[in-house]
């Protein structure tokens, strides 16, 4: 069975999911250490909605 190929998630290109790839599922070393690096710089995030006041238990919503 051929190795799985994905796309590495820094550049796209193309990267072998196989265990011979020891970076997966990245396609290089330098790919994985830009990926961390965002890590590192708080790059990714996860957007949240600030609540409203009247999201906050126990008030009343506004009339």
């Amino acid at each position: 069975m051929p190795p799985r190929v994905v796309s590495c998630p820094a550049c796209g290109k193309p990267a072998s999911f196989a265990a011979e790839n020891r970076f997966r599922p990245f396609c290089s070393e330098r790919c994985r250490t830009v990926d961390l690096g965002e890590w590192a710089a708080e790059g990714y995030r996860i957007p949240v909605k600030e609540p409203d006041s009247a999201d906050e238990p126990g008030r009343a919503p506004p009339e």
